[in-house]
């Protein structure tokens, strides 16, 4: 019990996280400043795709190719059901999502799922950790060219969309340093291996930075006039039904479907998570930056219900099942 209280505490990242919206809505950069911090921004993000490619294995893509059942049923979650209960979920009454922060909920949902804790949560739940890896990285390669797409196509008048100037900002500030990470992988990939733990909070310290400058324009904007405390308690409640909904449908499509118990908890780790990693800098370079504040809020309160729940569920596959041997 002390184990699963001690996952359930907020994440020190987390907390940064919270502390930094609170610097940027007490203390927001404005003037030449704010120039300066967006252009720190933009390198920010260039960072952080650039260590994604280096980071992603291609030999564990092709180790979970043959296992595509499972990878077709985490993907058509991740980038099919989530962006519908999205949409559902902004299409409800301002009564029930409040409007400033329904883009936001629809962006969450076209989001590629994470890495690091699906994988780390299956292996606590003693699932198929090598399904995971493949099922994660194919999420988080596709969700490069896919959640600009999705995001074109279900949000309207936030400022975003594929126009070919957001082409061209998304191929120079995504896809170049993405594709340039997985070209000298097979350099620098025992370096980023040695140094992961450095490396990784250089990522965070990047996202922090986003997460800096998108509230700090929000606030000049007037986010806090539009957001209410009632307003988040709201997206509270919206964030955890949304979990919900794809953790159930996750546990009875595996079912549904026969996988076996070490397939499903890759199923439902995978499938049922939201990368803030990948979506505070995708948000920065598709939208305005009064915008991004807004736009990303959903998805940091959705992040750590996910830790949450994820923890609570992995502690209880592991104590509930034995391991089974992965089909694939």
């Amino acid at each position: 019990m002390r184990g699963l209280a001690a996952r359930l505490k907020p994440d020190l990242y987390v907390l940064l996280i919270i502390s930094t919206m609170a610097l940027a809505s007490l203390a927001p950069v404005r003037g030449e400043a704010a120039v300066v911090v967006g252009w720190a921004t933009k390198l920010g993000i260039g960072l952080v795709f650039f260590l994604h490619g280096a980071r992603l294995s291609r030999q564990a893509v092709a180790r979970g190719l043959t296992h595509w059942r499972l990878h077709l049923l985490v993907l058509g979650t991740t980038f099919g059901l989530f962006p519908l209960l999205g949409l559902g979920l902004a299409a409800l009454p301002a009564v029930l999502t409040p409007s400033a922060l329904a883009p936001g909920i629809v962006l969450l949902c076209c989001l590629p799922s994470t890495v690091q804790s699906s994988i780390g949560f299956t292996a606590i739940a003693r699932g198929d950790v090598a399904a995971a890896v493949a099922s994660a990285t194919a999420s988080n390669l596709l969700g490069v060219m896919l959640t600009p797409v999705l995001a074109a196509l279900t949000l309207h008048g936030t400022g975003g969309g594929l126009s070919m100037q957001a082409v061209q900002v998304i191929a120079l500030q995504l896809l170049a340093p993405f594709a340039a990470g997985q070209l000298l992988r097979g350099w620098i990939g025992p370096w980023i291996t040695v140094h992961a733990k450095l490396l990784s909070w250089t990522d965070r310290g990047a996202i922090l930075l986003v997460v800096y400058s998108a509230f700090s324009a929000a606030v000049v904007a007037g986010l806090w006039r539009e957001v209410t405390g009632l307003d988040l308690a709201r997206l509270l409640v919206i964030c955890a039904v949304l979990l919900a909904v794809v953790l159930g449908f996750t546990v009875f499509a595996a079912r549904a479907l026969k996988f076996n118990k070490a397939d499903e908890i890759a199923i439902v780790f995978c499938g049922s998570k939201k990368s803030l990693a990948s979506g505070a800098p995708m948000a920065a370079v598709l939208f305005p930056p009064a915008l991004v504040g807004p736009m990303i809020l959903p998805l940091m309160i959705f992040h750590q219900l996910q830790l949450m729940a994820c923890a609570a569920i992995a502690q209880a596959y592991a104590s509930r099942t034995e391991p089974e041997t992965a089909q694939g």
